[in-house]
């Protein structure tokens, strides 16, 4: 029995070692079959092997919803205003302003407090349109509202989180940069439709939604940085993959020789350079070079963009996200074509083409005159791109429209008659454009040169844009502008003192408030002033408040009559606005047109007056870039 025992203990000691290496062989080639599976590069270094497909297109309806359900809001609310104003310009056109008190205060309580607290209110503080500078020649742009502020965080948040829905688990890295790379992919390219359409002057969402181009270039701008990082969050986990799979060299064949990779490339490289040069210190400092430049690329980048769709030489369909970047092509087509199409409509006729008249003004600004050679219909409140043959004539920039007059040699009998005469009629339509830097201290410069201070030359004006916000429905209109924001103010002047002698509106008291440097400033609109001084009925209801800044004679600042007033210095804006709703008829509008300082001291008043409980509604002319 003790030999047995002794016998199988030495076996168990021999054995041992043996169960021992066994167990270490087995242990080691499991360590090893994970090890090659964590490093497995195949498949995942081309095609869509490794790409989540299925919630890459769940994630593209997200955005598209969102994107979708924010423009459904906005059309319900649009809706509901015009419908609103309708009513009340067909109920108080016939009443007499101290009569509309239905009209005066707000129905809903909750109202004046959200349009202080959302609707018109900035990120913070006052400041929203008021250039945020560094120096004297380069600032940082603006501020969003805090409206635009939080749909701008909620579909950058949105991305972030379908960003970062990925795998993390996955011990195979090379698989996870392949789901990394066909999200940011699908991100980007669906954000890419949106900022190719709100790039477009003639976006129809603009009329749609009567929403500024001013504000879609706000979130083009964004949506444009947020598909930039998505880009490069897409080339970089694809490179990560080429590099394991062909090294360095592999990596720079396919980028230089390859179609699919190639054009994607470029593309990518395209987007990082528009983004460099976009940073807004760069921009403002050249922006006519920048703008040129950035259409250049952005064309880059769609056709780069399609390429890379189209060629895949392992999926011979294409990528699936090729039709999106064909709605693209669509819509810069389309927008060009409308560009054209605009162009060509006013500016050429059986009578010619269309000519300018360039004076130069005191206080360094452009009076121009553009004498269409066909009818064309303006209305208050637009603005319209122009051009000139002998100054840069491939750059074209917005002006608002100050003055519009047709010419025709008949008067009409009646409507009939009207329209018939509109075939012979043409149109003169006239801006004032301060001498800035670039394209309008050219213009300045080319008319200051000329014996007359004055040129005639070929030109081209493409509109008109915007005019979405009427004020026949107001009974009451506060008109605020510096300088030469004036222009967009004038051109409500007529057809509000016209509408008045009609009866064809509701408006019985308007305030034009204009602040300039100088008693010189005047001259810009003095021919289109005396005009308007000598309608009938003017002084019932227009009331003229000229604030000079820095007059040079005392002498100067001399009150015409209590309508037509002037006083020296800078006014105190949200004292002046209270002072108007207390003498308040009906429903009050008020809107700016100028500098950003003096638009964010309009927007405080007004919403300083909303806790007095009447309607105060606000509007901003405004062009940001």
């Amino acid at each position: 029995m003790m030999d047995f025992q002794r016998r199988r203990l030495a076996l168990a000691m021999e054995s041992t070692p043996t169960l021992l290496r066994r167990a270490t062989d087995a242990a080691a080639s499991a360590t090893s079959t994970v090890s090659a599976a964590e490093e497995t590069i195949a498949p995942y270094d081309h095609g869509l092997n490794g790409v989540a497909q299925t919630n890459n297109m769940i994630f593209k309806q997200g955005l598209w919803w969102m994107l979708g359900a924010f423009g459904f809001v906005i059309l319900l609310v649009r809706i509901y205003q015009v419908m609103w104003s309708h009513i009340r310009h067909v109920s108080a056109m016939s009443i007499e302003g101290e009569r509309q008190t239905y009209w005066k205060y707000a129905q809903a309580h909750w109202m004046p407090s959200f349009k202080t607290d959302v609707w018109y209110a900035p990120l913070w503080g006052k400041r929203h349109n008021r250039e945020i500078r560094l120096s004297s020649a380069m600032n940082m742009g603006t501020l969003p509202s805090r409206l635009h502020f939080g749909q701008l965080a909620l579909y950058g948040i949105s991305n972030i989180v379908y960003m970062c829905y990925v795998d993390w688990s996955n011990s195979n890295k090379y698989s996870l940069c392949a789901e990394i790379r066909g999200r940011s992919g699908t991100l980007a390219a669906v954000n890419m439709i949106p900022l190719f359409l709100f790039a477009g002057r003639n976006n129809p969402l603009i009329s749609w939604l009567k929403i500024s181009f001013d504000t879609y270039n706000l979130f083009h701008r964004w949506l444009g940085r947020l598909a930039i990082i998505e880009i490069f969050v897409h080339f970089l986990a694809w490179s990560i993959v080429q590099m394991a799979a062909t090294g360095w060299s592999g990596l720079v064949d396919r980028v230089f020789h390859d179609p699919f990779i190639a054009s994607g490339t470029a593309g990518s490289w395209a987007m990082f350079v528009i983004l460099i040069l976009s940073l807004s210190p760069i921009r403002h400092a050249f922006y006519e070079t920048f703008l040129t430049t950035h259409i250049i690329l952005a064309f880059i980048v769609l056709v780069g963009a399609l390429i890379h769709c189209l060629t895949p030489t392992e999926i011979a369909t294409g990528l699936p996200q090729q039709t999106w970047f064909m709605a693209m092509f669509a819509i810069w087509m389309f927008d060009r074509t409308a560009r054209m199409v605009r162009l060509t409509y006013c500016n050429w006729s059986s009578r010619g083409f269309t000519e300018a008249i360039v004076e130069a003004m005191p206080g360094e600004c452009s009076r121009v005159t553009m004498h269409l050679p066909r009818h064309v219909d303006i209305k208050a409140g637009t603005h319209a791109y122009i051009r000139f043959a002998g100054i840069k004539p491939w750059e074209n920039h917005p002006f608002s429209i100050a003055w519009v007059d047709h010419h025709s040699e008949e008067l009409p009998v009646d409507e009939k008659e009207l329209m018939i005469m509109k075939k012979n009629t043409t149109t003169s339509v006239s801006f004032v454009i301060g001498a800035q830097s670039g394209f309008t201290r050219d213009l300045y410069n080319m008319a200051n040169n000329s014996p007359s201070r004055a040129i005639r030359t070929r030109a081209a004006l493409e509109g008109p844009y915007g005019g979405h916000h009427g004020l026949d429905s107001y009974g009451h209109a506060v008109l605020v502008a510096g300088a030469t924001g004036i222009t967009h103010q004038l051109s409500y002047l007529r057809p509000l003192i016209e509408g008045f002698n009609d009866g064809s509106i509701a408006t019985r008291r308007v305030t034009l408030i204009w602040i300039v440097r100088d008693y010189e400033a005047l001259e810009w609109i003095r021919p289109w002033m005396d005009e308007v001084l000598r309608m009938p009925n003017r002084k019932k209801i227009l009331t003229i408040k000229l604030f000079i800044t820095r007059p040079k004679n005392s002498k100067e600042i001399v009150s015409a009559s209590s309508t037509v007033q002037m006083f020296p210095g800078r006014p105190n804006i949200p004292l002046l606005i209270r002072k108007e709703v207390h003498a308040q008829m009906g429903a009050m509008a008020v809107t700016v047109c100028g500098p950003g300082a003096l638009a964010d001291d309009v927007r405080s008043g007004v919403r300083q007056v909303q806790e007095e409980g009447t309607v105060v509604d606000f509007f901003e002319e405004s062009f940001t870039w």
